[in-house]
């Protein structure tokens, strides 16, 4: 983990429904540099504003005010399809990051496409093959020997797994886990999670990862941000986040 900031948000407000009735205020002059290498947990209650930070990031909602960079890069009105080379998510629900019909192959080669020239060869070379089963075979599941099986046999838990996976393969610098675990049973969860902090490491991926499971928030990463209420209420670092109990995070929510 370094210095260089790979997201910065500058005094970023999101206002919904502005001038309405149900005018809502999701995301009130947040202000947050986040550097290459740093796995980010962020928690808060229903409604606190995580998921539009997330959106805000990724460029699937746009800031009513302030300013958003990656690596450098104003990208404040850029939409999400242009922040692909920089950024991959994944998102709470296991069917929303594959495609059933297709095989595991053939996601793979979808997942490579993303940030990569469109040539036709993507993703038929013998090299890209030995590469998605090297990848797939760290889980330890045979997946690796069903390259040829449709998506939508799999269990959650297993799409969810490949989902997380695939990130790595076009060179992802930002990774953004969205309650990736919240449907899954706790076996499961806890590969997805162990995974994804192995290859945040391994791959030196800067992470932010939103969950409600206050352990898990305790378990992992080495940064821990809370939302309220669209406000950005605690940041503790790696020291910091260390020492706190379970008991002191439950007491936050009042």
């Amino acid at each position: 983990m370094n210095n260089r900031a790979m997201i910065q948000l500058e005094q970023v407000t999101k206002i919904f429904n502005a001038g309405r009735v149900n005018e809502i205020t999701a995301l009130n002059n947040v202000s947050l540099q986040i550097n290459e290498g740093e796995f980010v947990i962020i928690i808060g209650a229903n409604g606190s504003g995580k998921t539009t930070l997330f959106n805000t990031i990724a460029g699937s909602v746009i800031p009513t005010k302030g300013k958003v960079f990656i690596a450098g890069e104003n990208v404040t009105f850029l939409p999400d399809f242009k922040r692909s080379k920089y950024i991959a998510r994944v998102f709470q629900n296991p069917f929303d990051g594959t495609a059933p019909d297709l095989t595991i192959l053939d996601n793979f080669r979808l997942a490579a496409l993303r940030t990569q020239p469109k040539h036709l060869t993507i993703g038929n070379t013998t090299a890209f093959k030995k590469r998605v089963r090297e990848v797939i075979a760290r889980l330890n599941w045979g997946l690796e020997n069903k390259l040829n099986q449709p998506m939508g046999t799999l269990s959650g838990g297993q799409r969810q797994a490949l989902t997380l996976l695939m990130c790595i393969m076009d060179n992802t610098k930002i990774l953004l886990l969205d309650e990736p675990t919240a449907a899954l049973d706790p076996k499961s969860a806890e590969i997805i999670l162990n995974t994804a902090q192995h290859l945040i490491q391994e791959y030196h991926l800067t992470a932010i990862f939103i969950t409600h499971n206050l352990k898990d928030a305790q378990q992992y990463g080495n940064r821990l941000l809370q939302i309220h209420e669209g406000k950005l209420v605690r940041d503790l670092d790696a020291t910091a986040k260390q020492k706190v109990l379970l008991q002191n995070m439950y007491e936050w929510f009042g």
